[in-house]
This record gives structure tokens, sequence and C-alpha cells, in this order.
């Protein structure tokens, strides 16, 4: 079965991090495809949408910033950025970003970006069963999984609370000691 995959950033690129709602938009609300964001899109969403989308946007832009390594820049243009808010406002899911935010189930098949991180220990549990991805998924606690054959990880939705610099760090430590 083919997975319309459908949300924010690069159709193609380094990762997609999956949630379970998109904003609650008429703009949004039948986008099938991955589309880019436009310069001051997230701000827009952000000040439409409430708070919750405005800690997620900042959560993501945390994560990348901490991803980022001398060596391997995990999208582009991250390394042009001098914080994480700077990349948040330049570049975090628009056309020349190497990563997205979707609202999509994950297709494998495409085979469209390296990493495949779910957001939300409920939403991943039922995505895993509903498309059967839980063969070689790994519960290393109870809030993060690994699957290294597929490049899948489950981690706390990206909010304050839920996915804490601590945990922001435990997430990028998975990524960073499963590069191939």
């Amino acid at each position: 079965m083919k997975i319309l995959t459908h949300g924010f950033g690069a159709s193609h690129g380094i990762l997609a991090v999956y949630v379970e709602n998109r904003p609650n938009l008429v703009k949004y609300k039948n986008i099938n495809y991955v589309m880019p964001l436009q310069p001051g899109e997230i701000d827009y969403i952000n000040q439409e949408c409430g708070n919750g989308w405005r800690k997620l946007f900042n959560v993501y832009s945390k994560f990348i910033a901490e991803l980022q390594h001398p060596d391997h820049h995990f999208t582009n243009g991250a390394h042009t950025a001098q914080t994480w808010q700077q990349y948040r406002d330049s570049t975090l899911l628009q056309a020349a970003s190497q990563e997205a935010l979707l609202f999509s189930p994950p297709d494998l098949a495409q085979n469209n970006y390296q990493w495949h991180i779910i957001a939300g220990r409920t939403y991943a549990k039922q995505l895993l069963k509903d498309h059967d991805l839980t063969h070689s998924i790994v519960w290393l606690d109870e809030e993060f999984a690994i699957d290294n054959v597929n490049k899948i990880i489950v981690c706390p939705y990206f909010d304050y609370r839920q996915l804490s610099n601590i945990k922001i760090t435990k997430l990028v430590t998975l990524i960073k000691t499963n590069l191939n």
C-alpha cells in the first residue's frame, strides 16, 4: 500500500519527524504532498495556532542545532546559522533544508529520508502496529525505541516538558552512534 507522504519541509533529506496532527488552519487542511515552508511561515503558524506549535518548532530547531557536527552537516545551511533560533527562522522546514515534519506514516519503501523519528510514544505504538513496523524495533526504555535496520527512532513528543534538553541529547546520541 502506497502512503501519500504529506507535511512540511524537504521531500527528500536526512530526517523526517512524524507527528499525529497538523496545524488547524484551512491552508494546511488538505495538503497532500511535502510542502516547503516559506520564510516567516513558522511565525505565522505560531501566531495562528498557539503555544504548542511554537514549542514543537523550537524543540525541532534545538534538536537540529545539537545534531550538527563539524564533519557532518545533517541539514543544508545549518552551519551558517549562529543559533537554533536563527536556524528556525531562516531554514527549518524550508526548501533548502534536509528535514521534514510529516503528518503521514513513514513510507520506508520510498527511501526519501535517512532517519525517521516518530514523536510521541502513544502515536508511535499505533503507527508501528498499523503499518507493521514492529519487527525490528527495540524499546530502550519507556520513551525511546530504535530500529537500526530501518533507521526509525521513537522519542517523546517535541515539547519542552516531554523532550527536554537532556532527552534531546539522548536522541542526538542515538542518531550519531548509529550513523552508517
